[in-house]
């Protein structure tokens, strides 16, 4: 097993990092074609969770750590994660990507550094600088962007879905705060993510039969394969990063954000032939820079970043 301290070569590094920045940057394009293809928003969450724990489990057994911690404090993160980290944020987002372009879906999931941020300043774990309130006052201005100007969204796109889709980082921004500052469990981040995983799942399944969408398909088609892709490339991109983390540090492995934003917005273009307009542009510029000046300390890294 490698040291943690050591670090890998340069070049090994940044190519992990660009990989794992393209697999997670896989999903929102995948999901939006999902939607648009006709699959309901809870049969797409219940499936990507499903997909997600059979992944996460074949890589735990193959780690033998397939045992999930039972104290207290691992349940409850289990039950935050799966419930802030995976049903409500992807039930949002996914929700909203029936709707809004991905490459505008993955843009505002960038928020997450910003919305944690904010919590952080709120709750006083944060001293108030200028700089990150600089960071901050500039991802505001990349949403007006996006919502304000006539013609920074097809006439077709409801601003309204800008705003759902937006609640998704703000779910993981609770979720990084409360497993960053409040969690006290013996869980590592792959066991927090496989029991929420199993959280999700549970909650999934009859909230999918409630909501009259199906949990099996008649009959496979490209909008579940999607979804399956989705799910897959979303859990080995999760893996890859916690590997990152480990062997080269969470001040270079948390530059993943950047990268899960700048491919998910090419694959959109590349797979699903969406066309931004200038406006868009302006605001992933504006987010980068304000993601740059909010950027957490590396103690504060986030343990559980988002699938999507």
């Amino acid at each position: 097993m490698h040291n943690p301290d050591t670090p890998l070569r340069l070049g090994i590094a940044l190519a992990a990092l660009v990989g794992i920045g393209a697999l997670w940057g896989l999903g929102a394009p995948l999901v939006r074609f999902a939607r648009l293809d006709g699959l309901g928003t809870f049969s797409v969450v219940f499936w990507q969770s499903a997909v997600g724990l059979m992944m996460l489990s074949i890589l735990q057994l193959l780690r033998g750590r397939s045992a999930l911690p039972r104290d207290p404090a691992s349940l409850l993160l289990y039950a935050v994660v799966g419930l802030l980290g995976i049903v409500l944020p992807h039930l949002a987002g996914f929700w909203a990507l029936g709707h809004i372009p991905a490459g505008v879906h993955a843009l505002l999931t960038s928020l997450v550094p910003m919305f944690a941020l904010a919590l952080a300043l709120g709750l006083r774990i944060e001293r108030f600088r200028p700089l990150r309130a600089l960071g901050l006052g500039l991802g505001a201005a990349a949403v007006a962007l996006l919502v304000l100007p006539e013609r920074s969204l097809p006439p077709s796109v409801p601003v309204g879905f800008v705003f759902i889709s937006a609640l998704a980082p703000l779910c993981y921004a609770i979720e990084s705060a409360f497993v960053a500052h409040m969690s006290r469990a013996q869980a590592g981040a792959l066991q927090a993510l496989l029991g929420g995983s199993v959280v999700a799942l549970l909650f999934m399944g009859p909230l999918t039969l409630a909501a009259g969408q199906p949990i099996i398909p008649a009959q496979a088609n490209p909008a579940l394969l999607a979804v399956i892709v989705s799910g897959a490339s979303s859990a080995f991109a999760y893996a890859g990063y916690v590997a990152l983390l480990r062997r080269a540090g969470s001040v270079f492995a948390t530059q993943v954000a950047y990268l899960v934003t700048a491919w998910a917005m090419l694959w959109s273009v590349l797979l699903l032939g969406e066309r931004h307009g200038s406006w868009v542009w302006l605001a992933l510029l504006l987010m980068f820079a304000g993601l740059f000046l909010v950027q957490p300390r590396p103690r504060l890294a986030p343990t559980v970043p988002p699938g999507v």
